[in-house]
């Protein structure tokens, strides 16, 4: 038997035209965590999984699975609570800066994927930005697709990097 695993990540950086992957294999996507298995895995790590903040948590990475385990294993090895992770979390401070970042480093890369991103978290519902950036913010796992529509994928997402993308007006002295 024969696996091949290649991640869509990086294609701000590739010309898709000439990858070498190309029509190989079967493409499945992996469903984010339902609320019952992020309560599942806030046990597994012994930490107390009360529905209000399984919530909040949710709220801010969505059903992610690696932001998930990033998170709580943060609030487990640096005995914070929940709030404490949630205050941190979009900042260069936070236990996702790492991943934040390389995000960030890719889509300044890319001036026209880092526009439509600008433009996607500017806004406060579904927006629709040119297919081929849509497609390529969605393979990074930054949006969500609805249609001919995207959103950032989860509030940790659309906080970040409305902080460092969004034209900033400063105010005349």
């Amino acid at each position: 038997r024969l696996v091949i695993v290649h991640s869509t990540e990086i294609y701000s950086s590739l010309d898709i035209n000439h990858s070498p992957l190309a029509n190989v294999g079967l493409e499945i996507e992996l469903p984010e965590f339902s609320t019952e298995q992020v309560q599942e895995l806030v046990k597994r790590y012994g930490l107390d999984g009360n529905p209000r903040e399984v919530e909040e948590l949710m709220g801010m990475v969505g059903g992610h699975p690696y932001l998930l385990r990033k998170g709580l294993a943060y609030i487990k090895d640096h005995n914070i609570t929940l709030a404490q992770l949630l205050e941190l979390a979009p900042t260069e401070a936070g236990p996702f800066s790492d991943h934040l970042r390389r995000h960030l480093g890719n889509l300044k890369q890319s001036p026209e994927l880092e526009t439509a991103l600008e433009k996607v978290v500017q806004a406060n519902s579904w927006v629709t930005i040119p297919s081929e950036q849509a497609f390529k913010l969605y393979s990074m796992g930054l949006v969500k697709l609805q249609g001919n529509s995207v959103m950032p994928r989860c509030d940790l997402y659309h906080k970040y990097f409305c902080d460092r993308l969004c034209q900033r007006i400063e105010p005349e002295s």
